[in-house]
């Protein structure tokens, strides 16, 4: 059966482009869509689905939004209800079988409005977006998505010896990334299910890891560097999860004290929102995180407290006890929010590789002082077990690992 590639851009503008990038695509036996955003004129190329029609599914006139002028909010408030229209459309298109995959290719303003489509689209189906903004902080167009940037290197304005083999590879890249996922047959049942890591915590996670698909689940690993946590809360809200082990919660930390490896305000709430079992433990809490050397504030390299390079882009800096009082009611603050199963698992030696004895960041005063605070500000009905292992303690791991195969053994039977 045939694949389809939808391809969304703003054709008033970017038409020669686009019909390049659609012919290279129907050459390797691809079919095309496309979609018009372009709210400034006519297309320059025939598409399938107009402006007017994107406009219209957004519940807003096309004609509303023609603007003769840069600098007001107009441009602002059209890229927005163009976006609401493709995501109605490229959603009803996919639900229908007529999506396999999406391109588009842009500038700031037209990379905020496909990345937007493209976000909306669920993990694993191709989507390519080839922007004038892929050599910066794509960050934002990215998010918690699959997306794949592209630098166009040149604008998109025009074909040249430049824009042709880039505009080619894009389309190479889509059709292979939706041949490799048509030929995917194997479904995926397994029970998936969370699992946080960081390098200082990674013996650990492996181990868990190892013991949950000995267990007949499917465990995602995602590293806790800001973008990790995001992605993992976003997975929970979308329903593909059905559990979490969140052994490294040190994003709360970095959100509080002021790291760089922050995941935001829902990061530790969204299975407690949802009611789905988690099991966590505060793995790397001590942990602030930077960039390079250069970038740790003066006042934390003074040598006033213990600092480790990472590596030549991640400085961690150790929290004091006070920041870690600090840190144990966000995090309470947060679990206590829970309507569904939390248990708690606390390696009284040790939070992370750092925090082995004899390492730079060892401190077992500031750690009890953690851990008991946690306990005592941690709501009734949440379990707590403490541990005089260190978190890398195959034993340690193993006692994660059973506890949530145990509590998701319960919430079967109890579905049943």
């Amino acid at each position: 059966m045939t694949s389809t590639a939808v391809l969304i851009g703003t054709l008033d503008t970017k038409g020669r482009e686009y019909e390049f990038v659609r012919a290279e695509l129907e050459s390797v036996g691809v079919d095309v869509l496309l979609i018009d955003v372009g709210v400034l004129g006519d297309p320059a190329i025939p598409v399938d689905v107009s402006a007017r029609e994107v406009a219209d599914a957004a519940g807003v006139p096309l004609d509303d939004l023609r603007f003769a002028r840069e600098g007001s909010d107009t441009r602002a408030h059209a890229l927005d209800v163009m976006s609401r229209g493709a995501v109605a459309i490229v959603s009803e298109l996919r639900a229908t079988g007529r999506c396999d995959g999406v391109l588009g290719l842009g500038g700031s303003g037209g990379s905020s409005l496909l990345s937007a489509v493209m976000r909306s689209l669920p993990l694993g189906v191709p989507k390519l977006l080839v922007s004038t903004m892929g050599s910066g902080d794509v960050s934002s167009y990215v998010q918690s998505s699959d997306m794949c940037i592209m630098h166009s290197v040149t604008d998109i304005a025009g074909l040249n010896r430049i824009s042709r083999p880039i505009l080619r590879n894009a389309a190479g890249a889509l059709a292979g990334m939706i041949a490799a996922a048509s030929a995917e047959s194997n479904v995926e049942d397994r029970p998936a299910v969370g699992v946080t890591m960081l390098g200082v915590t990674t013996p650990a996670g492996l181990r868990i890891v190892e013991r949950l698909e000995g267990a007949g689940f499917d465990p995602i690993v995602f590293h806790t560097v800001g973008s990790g946590g995001r992605a993992l809360e976003s997975l929970i809200a979308s329903g593909v999860l059905s559990g979490v082990i969140d052994l490294t919660i040190k994003e709360v930390t970095d959100d509080l004290l002021g790291g760089v490896f922050v995941a935001g305000p829902d990061r530790l709430r969204m299975a407690g929102r949802l009611g789905i079992p988690q099991v966590v433990v505060p793995g790397a809490v001590e942990v602030i995180n930077f960039g390079g050397f250069d970038t740790v504030p003066e006042h934390l390299r003074d040598g006033s407290r213990p600092l480790v390079r990472h590596n030549a882009e991640v400085t961690a800096v150790r929290a004091t006890q006070e920041e870690l009082i600090r840190v144990a009611d966000e995090v309470a603050e947060r679990l206590n929010e829970a309507v569904g199963s939390v248990d708690v698992l606390i390696p009284r030696g040790g939070f992370d590789s750092y925090d082995a004895p004899g390492g730079p960041f060892s401190d077992p005063a500031s750690d009890a002082a953690f851990a008991d605070h946690l306990v005592g500000a941690l709501r009734a009905g949440i379990a707590v077990t403490t541990s005089e292992s260190h978190i890398n303690d195959a034993a340690f791991a193993d006692a994660v690992a059973d506890r949530f195969i145990a509590v998701h053994e319960q919430r079967g039977a109890a579905d049943d």
